[in-house]
């Protein structure tokens, strides 16, 4: 506690695209349970850098400024799971913190992630076999897309090796604190997944939320309209502060922002590279399902 206000006791430390924006707004939907109304704070992790994390102590208490009594605070950055540092820093921010971690299929998630990342301009190459062979020269500097906010987030295969993110929590939290949900249990039986979690925080577990679809796979309409959003030229930006206040600017561009997007289902992925990843990742899920004591060797299945 700084300055008066609670900071949050339990963390959604990802992965990517398991589950993650679901799970928070059921959990949001709790009267038991306040969560902030924006997702993704990235205040842990210092490893990791992005223009859009909060970094500044006292804004990242403020956004929790709204809890009135709620017997959990939480939040969910999906890359506090892939940092290095992140499972250490919540440690030492809050001792007793309850972390949840949600996992999936490492070769769903990696085609849903690279999706999401063309959608939010992390990402230039369209084809998701293309990207994946991006990745050594990403990692040397190359072929960084100008638009990029997070660029070890394109390092896709090392996002998916689990085992080693998930033993870094297990390293600094004792096994009771962490909470494991996999994507496929929260698609097939929401109630039921969302219960355990309840239980897992000690809140009321009688609560039924609204399980809408969340976070549907997204696409631009235009790349351009994208990137002259991104980075407009410095006369619209200029014009833009002389006749807009800041409100009203913010309002004109997620309105366009949303007139920009389309929901659309990913096309099936090439059924050659879906046997080659998931061949490429059965050692991996392998040392999960034991890690885990769960058998998710089905993930390798053809």
């Amino acid at each position: 506690m700084e300055n008066g206000l609670r900071g949050p006791d339990f963390f959604i430390v990802g992965a990517p695209k398991c589950g993650t924006t679901a799970m928070y707004y059921y959990l949001r939907q709790h009267s038991d349970v306040f969560m902030p109304a924006r997702k993704e704070l990235h205040f842990f992790g210092t490893d990791l850098n992005s223009p859009v994390y909060v970094r500044d102590k006292r804004e990242y208490l403020a956004c929790f400024s709204k809890a009135r009594g709620e017997k959990r605070l939480g939040e969910a950055s999906v890359w506090y799971l892939y940092s290095r540092r992140a499972a250490r820093e919540i440690k030492e921010f809050c001792p007793s913190a309850c972390i949840i971690i949600m996992l999936r299929n490492p070769v769903d998630m990696l085609y849903a992630q690279h999706s999401q990342f063309l959608y939010n301009g992390n990402e230039d190459i369209e084809d998701f076999e293309a990207a994946l062979d991006a990745e050594e020269d990403r990692k040397r500097g190359l072929r960084i897309p100008r638009s990029a906010h997070l660029v070890e987030g394109l390092f896709y295969r090392e996002t998916a090796k689990y085992v080693q993110q998930v033993q870094r929590y297990l390293d600094v939290f004792e096994r009771e604190d962490v909470h494991f949900i996999i994507f496929d249990d929260l698609q097939n039986n929401a109630s039921a997944t969302y219960r355990k979690t309840l239980r897992f925080l000690r809140v009321d577990e009688d609560f039924q939320p609204d399980f809408d679809v969340v976070n549907p796979n997204k696409r631009l309409r235009s790349w351009a309209l994208h990137s002259f959003l991104w980075r407009p030229p410095e006369i619209v930006v200029r014009l833009g502060r002389a006749l807009m206040p800041r409100s009203q600017r913010g309002w004109l561009v997620d309105a366009i922002k949303r007139l920009n997007t389309q929901h659309k289902p990913r096309p099936p992925m090439d059924p050659e590279l879906r046997r080659h990843l998931k061949l490429e990742f059965a050692p991996e899920v392998e040392r999960l399902s034991e890690l885990l004591g769960r058998d998710l060797t089905y993930w390798s299945e053809e």
